[in-house]
């Protein structure tokens, strides 16, 4: 298996495949072979398709980074309470779980080589790659389901708090990830996200459970999607501001393909503090030293930041002195800042963000 895929390879089921449960996340591979859909029936209603009876079902979808397993634990966990997974009480309503790339996860790897990201070829990413018609078709066929939520389950690399994500500052969005943590991101940048794909269809929400597979992530992801099985509705009403810490993502950081990093001392084209990961979520001040890159004569600075357009914001973020110190030029609020080489450079440094006051 090349580890691409495309729409024609997307598995559909309509049960539970037998030892899903029990498998550990790095033989999903062999258990399943393929990204696959599995439509699970619920009370008051088999599907929830349009035009049918019963209620919509909640989409969920995990493993779309091969080395987060939060979400794939937690699934397992909730089902095994229910009928679908052998328990005696009855699913609260249809479940749709979609099982990303399975492949990466044999290897315990965010993605193959040779394989895009999982979570940039949904519908709104650049190109027409296999992937991005695989997602596409999942979008349609739960688009024919109208979902009632869409729930995105992911890890951090670097020491995060546990977090929700929207795409929409809307009641129903908010609601729906206070139900996992008070602290929320809203975000429109990188495009391709599955929440962004799906929140025309419904309201979506990414969750960011800490390192992959510990148990207090599992826990709280677990416990979130059993709650929203269990909604009836979304409230139409703002929360309260003492309620929910929002922010908005402002800008993303990148490390220029082809550079060497270093973490802590050493010689590398750029090298990142040791306690990088200790400013996530902290506000850091202009003038804060985030990085020294090897002293240049062009002024050049090693660190590229976009803003929500994709447009370069670096020199109205970051400074670089004759040094090669690179410095804050204005207050920020970091996430995702992991010190993870291979993730810096198959996705992201991190990003800034700045606080959002709720409507009202």
């Amino acid at each position: 298996m090349s580890g691409r895929f495309d729409a024609h390879d997307l598995i559909q089921l309509d049960a539970l495949p037998p030892g899903f449960l029990d498998a550990p996340v790095a033989a999903l591979d062999a258990l399943l072979g393929r990204p696959t859909l599995i439509h699970l029936p619920g009370r008051a209603g088999q599907t929830g398709q349009a035009g049918q009876a019963g209620r919509a079902p909640l989409f969920v979808s995990t493993l779309l980074h091969g080395n987060e397993h939060t979400g794939v634990l937690a699934v397992q966990q909730v089902l095994r309470r229910y009928d679908v997974g052998g328990g005696s009480v009855a699913l609260p309503r249809p479940l749709s779980l979609f099982i990303g790339n399975v492949a990466a996860a044999a290897h315990n790897r965010r993605r193959l080589d040779g394989q895009p990201d999982f979570n940039r070829v949904w519908p709104g990413a650049e190109g027409d790659g296999p992937e991005h018609r695989l997602m596409a078709r999942v979008v349609e066929i739960m688009a024919a389901r109208r979902p009632f939520a869409s729930l995105d389950i992911h890890n951090t690399t670097g020491r995060n708090p546990h977090y929700g994500c929207v795409n929409r500052v809307e009641p129903a969005f908010l609601h729906l990830a206070r139900l996992f943590s008070r602290t929320q991101v809203y975000f429109t940048e990188p495009r391709g996200v599955q929440s962004l794909a799906f929140a025309p269809l419904c309201p979506a929400v990414t969750v960011e459970c800490g390192r992959s597979g510990e148990p207090a992530g599992v826990a709280l992801a677990a416990d979130w999607v059993d709650a929203a099985l269990h909604l009836d509705h979304l409230p139409t009403t703002w929360p309260a501001p003492a309620d929910v810490d929002l922010f908005h993502t402002v800008a993303t950081v990148k490390v220029p393909a082809g550079l060497s990093m270093a973490i802590g001392p050493g010689e590398a084209d750029l090298a990142l503090p040791l306690t990088l990961e200790t400013w996530n979520f902290a506000d850091l001040d202009a003038g804060t030293a985030i990085a020294r890159q090897a002293p240049r004569g062009d002024g050049a600075i090693l660190l590229d930041v976009t803003d929500e357009t994709g447009a370069d914001c670096t020199r109205a973020y970051l400074a670089a002195d004759a040094g090669g110190l690179i410095t804050l030029r204005r207050p920020v609020v970091p996430a995702m800042l992991t010190s993870d080489t291979r993730i810096i450079a198959q996705d992201c440094l991190g990003y800034f963000m700045e606080r959002y006051p709720l409507p009202g």
